[in-house]
Order: structure tokens, then C-alpha cells, then sequence
């Protein structure tokens, strides 16, 4: 999966990046510093089993922090995109080309109100406008592209036998649409599967739909630290309270990632709190306590990066955190415990899981094993978040 970061220009996308993965990025007080994408690796935190079997697992891939599992999955950092970038405004359309892959946007909102459309510094910018905008972007994008194609669509309904949702997922196959995305558009909107008979307004609301059903978004308020951080953050839940938002300080969680690196505190990604154990400055005392102060102790979430990747993936993707384990062992062929966590999609089936791991394994499934349990399972059991399986073949 990837988690595309959006958003206009000097928001703090990169530093959202950079706290998240810890690659080394740009980031200056600029319009456009980002150009090409960068591409990394973030994480989502799960409560590990292990000290469900009083073990200590060794990941393969991601880490592991007091029992707290932290999986990878893949980050995506776009230039800034400006009003006008569905029409090529701000080398708009390479910036939108770039998202084509995302399965799930976080749209990165600077509530301090200092910036403008453009990105530009400004004073007592209404933070509502940047979230009114892009969504117009990322609609008019879907619209374009849909209507590139939409007389054919019309003179083929008419005249052939035409599965509309396999041809429109066809034509945003680029976009990641599959065709029961498109069925659930139609029926969420009691639309017929004829286009001939829809006229303009439908046409951009069935585009509109299919958008937010195929690339679902969860806005970052960030900088919800300075002086109007909170009350522009209380102005977007109640100008938009059908939107996720959440309260996010990307400086905040990068300075303790940074400062956990250099092993001058501890500090879980996700926590409301950490601790000192290195030798450090007066100021760096200093500033730490004043994130204490002013975002973690504030807001249930900490920091907010940490919470938003877990409800981009767990909560609007809905994927689901599997762990391989044997019912009667938990270590792998190299002696490793526990050393693997696997994402999958929602509705996924013990079967599905098995093809995840190795084809042979779902060609020649039998059955799975509940590691906690030991009941059998058949190919058909429905994954629960965090379930703990072992998949026996042939």
C-alpha cells in the first residue's frame, strides 16, 4: 500500500516525511522546495502478540519497542499542489501524475494560517480555503480524466451490451479503481448503470464519488502548536465535520525522533510522553519540555503523525495486521521469533492469506491453526486485526 502526503506548497509535507521515515529530505520555508517525489518508508504501530506468549519477537522488517510492533509501509511526499493544478498551474499535472499509485491521501493543513494558497507568508489566512481547494483539484482531476473517454462510454451504452463499472474501472485502472468501487459509487447514488441517461451535474458527482471512495483522505492540521494552531483546528471540525481531522506537530514528533536517535530520550512514535536518559543541553531540556507542554499533554494523540498513518491504514483503508505463527512454535526456519507482521486488505480470508504468504501454500491449503487457540480453521475464515494463524498445505 501508499500513503500519499498532499497539500499545498509549505504546509510541512516534508517534515511530516521526514518525521514519519527519518530519511534525510529537504526542507526550507519555501513554495516548491519538494519537486520530484520523495519516496520512503514509514510505519504503522500494533500491539505485538508476543507478550501474549511471553517471548520477545525479532522482526524481519519494521522494529519492535516495549511490545509495540511497528510495520512498514510505503510513504509518498508530492510537491505542493496550488489552485489551478488540474489544469497544469504549478506543473499541477506532473504533481497529480505522481499520485496515481496512492491507495489513501493525507492531506497536510498548516493551521497556523501563515501561509497562502500558493504557499507564500501571509497573515490570518483562512485555513478553510486550503481544504476547499484541493478536494476541487483532486474532483476536477478524476473529471478530466473520466471525460476523456465519455462520449465512447455513451455510444457504446447505447449500442452494445456494455459493462459500465468494468469499463470505467478500466479506464482509472492507472488511479488503483477496481470495479466494486465503482459498483458501490452506483449504488450509493441510485445512479443507472447508463450514461447516456446522466446528465452534467451526475456525470461530476459520480466523479466526485469515485474519488473519495478509491483515494480516501485524512486531514494532518499541523502546526496545531502555534499561536492559532488550535483555533483554526477547531474551525476546520466545524466548517467540515463530516472529515477526519486530526491535530498533528510534525516539528514536534521529528524532534523526538531525532532525539531518541541520538539516544538522548526514550520515546515510543505514537506516546504522550517520553523520557530523558542521555546528557543533554539546557536547551534542548528546554524544548523538549516545551512540546511536553504544548502538544503532548494537550492532545490525546501526542504528536499526531503516529496516529494518522494507523487510522489512514487501519480505519480508512481498513487493512488488517496478520502475524504467521505456528501453533506449536512461534520461531521461523532461521531460529528468528515472531519475526513477521503482514498488512492485508479488509475481507480477507484465511485462503487469501496463504497466496499472501506463497502461492503453493493457498494452491495447496488444507487448513490454518489458530496459534492462540489451536481451533482449525477452514480457507473461508474471515482475518481479524492482529490474528495469529499458521497456514498448513500440501
Amino acid at each position: 500500500m501508499l500513503i500519499g502526503l498532499v497539500g499545498k506548497p509549505s504546509v510541512g509535507k516534508s517534515t511530516f516525511f521526514k518525521a514519519a521515515t527519518l530519511a534525510e529530505v529537504e526542507i526550507a520555508p519555501y513554495p516548491f522546495t519538494t519537486i520530484k517525489p520523495n519516496h520512503g518508508v514509514g510505519y504503522v504501530r500494533v500491539e505485538c502478540i508476543d507478550s501474549e506468549f511471553g517471548v520477545q519477537c525479532q522482526p524481519n522488517h519494521g522494529f519492535c519497542i516495549n511490545h509495540q510492533r511497528f510495520v512498514p509501509v510505503d510513504l509518498l511526499d508530492v510537491a505542493g499542489l496550488v489552485p489551478g493544478a488540474s489544469e497544469g498551474k504549478g506543473l499541477g499535472n506532473q504533481f497529480l501524475d505522481d499520485l496515481r499509485e496512492a491507495d489513501v491521501f493525507v492531506h497536510i493543513v498548516d493551521t497556523s494560517g501563515t501561509t497562502d494558497e500558493e504557499g507564500k507568508e501571509t497573515e490570518d489566512y483562512d485555513v478553510t480555503r486550503d481544504i476547499i481547494f484541493l478536494e476541487d483539484e483532486l474532483n476536477k482531476w478524476y473529471y478530466n480524466i473520466f471525460m476523456k473517454v465519455w462520449k465512447g462510454f455513451v455510444r457504446k451504452s447505447e449500442t452494445e451490451d456494455v459493462n459500465f463499472s468494468q469499463a470505467v474501472a478500466k479506464q482509472f485502472s492507472g488511479l488503483k479503481v477496481n470495479e466494486e468501487q465503482v459498483k458501490k459509487v452506483l449504488r450509493d447514488l441510485g445512479f443507472a448503470e447508463k450514461p447516456a441517461r446522466w446528465d452534467e451535474e451526475q456525470v461530476r458527482k459520480f466523479t466526485n464519488e469515485l474519488r473519495k471512495e478509491s483515494k480516501p483522505m485524512i486531514i494532518a492540521a499541523n502546526k496545531i502548536d502555534t499561536e492559532k494552531g488550535k483555533e483554526n483546528y477547531d474551525k476546520l471540525k466545524e466548517y467540515f465535520p463530516k472529515l477526519m481531522i486530526m491535530p498533528c506537530s510534525a516539528d514536534s514528533e521529528l524532534a523526538l525522533r531525532e532525539a531518541a536517535k541520538k539516544g538522548l530520550i526514550e520515546y515510543i512514535p505514537g506516546d504522550r510522553d517520553f523520557r530523558i536518559i542521555g546528557d543533554i543541553k539546557p536547551v534542548q531540556e528546554e524544548a523538549l519540555k516545551k512540546i511536553r507542554k504544548n502538544v503532548l499533554e494537550k492532545y490525546e494523540n501526542g504528536t499526531g503523525v503516529q496516529a494518522i498513518l494507523n487510522k489512514a491504514v487501519f480505519e480508512l483503508l481498513r487493512y488488517l495486521a496478520i502475524f504467521p505463527a505456528g501453533a506449536t512454535k512461534l520461531k521461523d526456519s532461521k531460529g528468528k521469533t515472531l519475526p513477521d507482521c503482514f498488512l492485508l486488505p479488509p475481507e480477507s480470508t484465511a485462503l487469501d492469506f496463504a497466496y499472501f504468504l506463497h502461492t503453493d501454500f493457498g494452491k495447496n491449503f488444507i487448513r490454518a491453526i489458530d496459534a492462540r487457540t489451536k481451533k482449525t480453521l477452514g480457507k473461508d475464515y474471515r482475518l481479524k486485526n492482529r490474528d495469529a494463524l499458521e497456514i498448513v498445505s500440501r
